[in-house]
């Protein structure tokens, strides 16, 4: 019998474990996919720690997934062996409840979740829904497209749908591991781009990134600094620091959004009278489907938006694991197999 390496989880809050397993036969509907690299995220905390409902043990994490079409499952149309494909956080959806009836399978009541729900991208190969694979455009690498597949199409996904047209002021709080990637959007997008983060030491990366303004929150009031250059139409918080976003919410514009895409457990705290006035409003985004994805990897690779990554092999998991989620890593850390 054919095995292949893999990185698993043997139980909530245990180390990771090197071990040869069986290579996955696809059942049907799905698409075994040969992985070439997987992005490690602060998500895949819910399967090291298990703080996810409903986890089975072992598994292997890993939602962001770049590799090649290797088998297909019975029933499975439109993807073939050599197919370049990605899978992200969206791991599949149901096709009947109420959400999905409407089209917007993100929001599926039943929706699967990558590395979570099934075995990820900790692996030589992976076994996922067919629904959940995007293709990946011959001009991205296999290693820039995996962050591209959660990073990447959450902060894409949030600024094309956020309301701002081109020229409008967009401010990205935060330039980290979703931040530089949002800059690069937005300035890409034709937007006034500003950058906000705390200290001096950012502003030659923001300018790097494409950002036309940088806002030290260290030195300034940021929501001042933002109506001086004439209010936000989008503030798009992506660093998990609720108290930070709590300050920007007085930097929207007449009809802005504040959009929240990094994830803390703090509360933001606003008062009605800072979304009546001026007519703001509040929203979270999550990341989006395998569409979604496609659209952000095809953006990226027309416009040369590209994550700034470090690299680590299968079996340096343990310490690729640690670069990320101890904030380390500048900006996105991938594992690379095959």
């Amino acid at each position: 019998m054919a095995t292949m390496k893999a990185a698993q989880v043997p139980q909530p809050g245990g180390a990771f474990e090197l071990v040869e397993r069986p290579i996955p036969e696809p059942a049907a509907g799905e698409v075994r996919v040969r992985v070439e690299a997987c992005g490690i995220c602060h998500s895949d905390v819910f399967v090291k720690e298990g703080l996810y409902p409903g986890i089975e043990y072992p598994r292997v994490p890993g939602h962001e997934i770049a590799g090649v079409v290797d088998a297909v499952g019975p029933g499975v149309q439109g993807w073939e062996p050599g197919r370049r494909v990605g899978v992200g956080w969206h791991g599949g959806h149901c096709f009947h409840c109420g959400a999905c009836r409407d089209g917007d399978f993100v929001n599926c009541a039943h929706e699967r979740v990558t590395g979570i729900h099934f075995d990820g991208g900790y692996a030589e190969y992976a076994c996922v829904p067919a629904e959940a694979l995007a293709a990946i455009p011959d001009e991205l690498q296999a290693v820039e497209a995996a962050p591209l597949l959660c990073a990447g199409i959450t902060t894409y996904n949030a600024l094309r749908h956020g309301g701002a047209r081109p020229g409008d002021l967009v401010a990205v709080q935060g330039l980290g591991g979703l931040g530089h990637l949002a800059v690069q959007f937005a300035r890409r997008m034709g937007l006034r781009t500003v950058a906000l983060s705390h200290g001096p030491g950012k502003r030659a990366l923001a300018e790097e990134l494409g950002a036309h303004e940088y806002i030290d929150t260290a030195a300034t009031d940021p929501a001042a600094a933002l109506q001086a250059l004439g209010g936000a139409r989008v503030i798009l918080a992506t660093a998990p620091a609720s108290d930070a976003v709590t300050g920007v919410i007085d930097g929207l514009g007449r009809n802005g959004a504040l959009i929240v895409v990094g994830v803390d457990q703090e509360p933001i705290r606003i008062t009605p009278l800072q979304l009546i006035r001026g007519r703001h409003r509040l929203q979270g985004w999550p990341s989006g489907t395998a569409r979604d994805s496609e659209d952000t990897l095809r953006f990226s690779a027309l416009t040369g938006v590209r994550p700034m990554i470090e690299t680590f092999r299968l079996d340096e998991v343990e310490a690729a694991y640690a670069r990320m989620i101890e904030n380390r890593a500048r900006f996105r850390v991938v594992l690379t197999l095959g």
